[in-house]
């Protein structure tokens, strides 16, 4: 299917050919009839991505704060690179998607196959879309009409937000879209509104609809107001750099006025302006409750409706409810219907092309799941593998390593970063639906790197169908995840390996390490500096990242064990607590071996960024080693052996090169099946210890 990027790093806008993605859990699978281009956020993010980095750097300096706290911590030359492969990942463009619901997700309720709707889907000809973000269209109501749902609902959610009441008076400053709609809403409600645009263009379609306008550039805030009177309430969904908007907004205002603002203005609030009139400003976010909220938005659960009246599918379907009476009239908003094939060329044309709408009368095949590019296929190979997972990892940490490998398949949900991922390293086979790579033969290793719950799902398929799994850790978020695996090894159809991406093991220090303490009994201690991770994250989720702990100290308790050359018997975990609740990314992880060694795993986020982030410690038999962030190891009291400086990595590297050696000459798997149950199992027990903080025996 075609589908609509950005690049923000080249400003490149690319209409590319990606397989179609899956119904998924909790989504309606939709085949795209029209969508609309959001002249103000879309046109905004292609300057953006056009400009230089210098530019890129002033139109956004808290994220320039973010860096240069990292360029402090990681280092110039890292923190560049960092910044460039972020801006140089494609954004998927639009939101304002009409089309045939084509398919149903799981646990979906009110829908039916042909059903058609709107929701917040990109330029696509198929769209997966979370059902509260979608709804229903009366039949009265035409593509193009019900193509501005979104962004109606945008303008809608500012308006609740604002709340005037009948008869007051109200001015919209940006008469784009949204601005236009909030008109006729605000008409529609009983208030006088009023426009105020610099656009001639745009005002001319205002005062064809009767709306009152002015051009702010010819005028003051002192002249409005002797034309109109004080107004009651000012919304504003301009979208522009100057900060003379919100002081406008300000002149207007009525004593005790109230400020919503929908666009995208800087904050450069004047005390004055709102001091002497006790004014009220509020931000508005998107199409209203449930918003960036992940149970509603994902997982399908909604508000309950006495509490929280206005959702943002109640939004949805209150602006078709309008488009259908005739109260909201977006007909003389629609400029020019374009093919999907010519809409990359939309951005390029002027502003005054208001409402652009894409046109999707191609025949898309829904099943295309899978999409091939013959110019990188390779030969026979005794171990071709396929990548199941496009994100932030597979893109930094894993694919770097496979470069030159036989990977013959690449899969996201999406398609999108699997596309882009695929022509950046010469992957011949690009996927959304996992299952059909594991029905090639030719294929008999499978990479997983997908989120963490969704690992276990997948290795046991691949398991079952005979493949050689590597999991990027953890192996599985909860003890029925490992014993689920566990069935799956031992009724597998022939021979395979599962082996978890714990790559510490294999960093050349570490190996160092283990040559040098070879024999007696340790004490290890391995202290992370791992960094906050917002609250909000998805690793903190329980369902779906399982924490910090079992997500990234994995490794850690990996590595003690593999160390010590023993496995874990017993695991107690101490918390923090912070606020009367267990910080469970601030934790001590005691271990106890069968050997009598001992291990301490000390995995902070509290601590400063500039602080090193690893730090091992190894004391035995009157001998201490200490590797510092995987540059420089220590050794006291070693003969032969006092220093290792190098900058070798933390493993990544020589994890893969000995997976393909492993498979390659069917020798010994990369990881004893013992050593994967053993430190999967003592990292789920350190997490539940967590919560009593006492000993947990490993059966």
């Amino acid at each position: 299917m075609k589908q609509l990027a950005q690049n923000l790093r080249t400003g490149e806008t690319l209409l590319l050919n990606v397989p179609v993605p899956l119904a998924r859990k909790g989504s309606l699978l939709i085949k795209t009839r029209k969508s609309l281009v959001s002249a103000g956020t879309e046109r905004m993010l292609v300057r953006f991505s056009k400009a230089n980095f210098l530019h890129k750097a002033r139109q956004q300096p808290d994220k320039l704060r973010l860096v240069i706290d990292k360029i402090r911590a990681d280092g110039f030359w890292k923190t560049t690179r960092s910044v460039f492969r972020r801006l140089d990942q494609l954004l998927p463009l639009g939101y304002c998607n009409v089309g045939d619901v084509v398919a149903i997700g799981e646990g979906v309720e009110g829908f039916t196959i042909g059903d058609r709707v709107a929701g917040n889907g990109p330029h696509a000809e198929v769209v997966c879309v979370p059902v509260n973000l979608v709804a229903k269209i009366p039949p009265n109501v035409t593509d193009e009409e019900a193509a501005f749902t979104v962004l109606g609902a945008v303008g809608l959610h500012g308006l609740r937000l604002l709340a005037p009441a009948l008869g007051e008076r109200v001015a919209v400053i940006g008469l784009g879209l949204i601005g236009l709609m909030v008109v006729d809403l605000l008409r529609a409600q009983g208030c006088e509104a009023i426009g105020i645009e610099p656009d001639e263009y745009r005002r001319r379609i205002a005062k064809e609809k009767g709306i009152p306008v002015v051009n702010p550039l010819k005028s003051s805030g002192k002249s409005i107001s002797e034309q109109f009177g004080e107004m009651d309430g000012v919304i504003i969904t301009a979208s522009s750099g100057s900060g003379n908007v919100i002081s406008m907004a300000a002149a207007i205002c009525r004593k005790r006025g109230k400020i919503v603002l929908i666009g995208d203005v800087p904050l450069h609030l004047n005390r004055s302006d709102f001091y002497h009139k006790e004014l009220t400003f509020q931000v508005s976010c998107a199409y209203g409750p449930g918003r960036y909220d992940h149970v509603y938005e994902e997982q399908g659960v909604d508000y309950p409706l006495p509490y929280v009246r206005w959702t943002e599918n109640r939004n949805f379907q209150e602006i078709l409810r309008l488009l259908a009476n005739g109260s909201l009239d977006v007909k003389p908003l629609v400029s020019n219907i374009m093919p999907i094939e010519s809409a990359s060329d939309i951005y390029q044309k002027s502003n005054r092309s208001l409402g652009t709408l894409i046109d999707y009368s191609g025949k898309c095949r829904v099943g295309e799941t899978v999409i091939q590019n013959p110019d990188h296929a390779f030969g026979v190979q005794k171990v071709v593998a396929a990548v199941i997972g496009a994100g932030n990892f597979a893109c930094v940490s894993l694919l770097p390593c496979l470069r030159g490998k036989p990977v013959k398949y690449i899969a996201s949900s999406g398609g999108l970063t699997a596309a882009e991922l695929a022509a950046k390293y010469g992957i011949p086979c690009i996927a959304t639906d996992y299952r059909t790579i594991l029905e090639d033969d030719e294929v008999n290793l499978i990479i997983i790197a997908t989120r963490h719950d969704q690992h276990v799902t997948i290795a046991a398929d691949a398991i079952r169908a005979g493949k050689h799994v590597f999991v990027e850790k953890p192996l599985s978020i909860d003890f029925r995840g490992v014993e689920a695996l566990k069935m799956a090894f031992l009724n597998a159809p022939r021979p395979v390996s599962l082996a978890v991406g714990f790559n510490r093991r294999y960093a050349p220090h570490i190996i160092k390490m283990r040559e040098l303490l070879e024999g007696g009994p340790m004490n290890i201690v391995v202290t992370v500096n791992a960094g906050y991770v917002l609250g909000n994250a998805w690793i903190h989720d329980s369902t779906r990242g399982g924490g910090r702990l079992v997500g990234e100290a994995c490794h850690f308790i990996d590595l003690v064990a593999w160390l010590a050359q023993s496995y874990i018997t017993e695991v107690c975990t101490h918390a923090l607590m912070a606020r009367g609740c267990v910080s469970s990314d601030n934790a001590t992880v005691l271990l106890r071996l069968a050997s009598g060694s001992t291990g301490t795993v000390h995995y902070f986020s509290n601590g400063h960024n500039s602080y090193p982030k690893e730090r091992v410690e190894v004391h035995s038999l009157g001998r201490t080693l200490i590797l510092d962030d995987y540059k420089t190891l220590r050794g006291y009291g070693f003969k032969g052996f006092r220093e290792m400086k190098a900058d070798a990595g933390k493993g990544h590297q020589e994890q893969f090169d000995r997976l393909f050696e492993c498979i390659s000459n069917e020798v010994k798997p990369l990881m004893p099946i013992e050593d994967v149950w053993n430190s999967s199992r003592a990292t789920l027990a350190a997490r539940d210890s967590m919560w009593t903080g006492t000993w947990v025996k490993l059966s």
